[in-house]
């Protein structure tokens, strides 16, 4: 996991993506659902962008290495418009 840790934040940058929250400590403020250990919340210029980056070589070739000492849910949702 240690060399995943360290090269993601590249690959994000290469697809022009941010971490925007990147471990933290998850609290449950409403519901019943567990409550990962740690989240992350990355940012692309657009849904193209991040679909692009979640499935490229650089990418899936770190996946194998996160696989093997973890497991996530993944999601891609459009942002608010910005003048809203």
């Amino acid at each position: 996991m240690e060399d995943y840790f360290a090269k993601i934040p590249g690959v994000v940058a290469d697809h022009g993506g941010r971490f925007l929250v990147r471990g933290g400590d998850p609290e449950t403020l409403e519901g019943q659902d567990t409550v990962p250990d740690a989240a992350f919340i990355l940012e692309f210029p657009d849904r193209s962008r991040a679909q692009a980056f979640w499935a490229s070589d650089a990418f899936q070739q770190l996946a194998v290495l996160r696989r093997s000492g973890s497991t996530l849910n993944a999601f891609v949702v459009d942002a608010l418009p910005s003048d809203t």
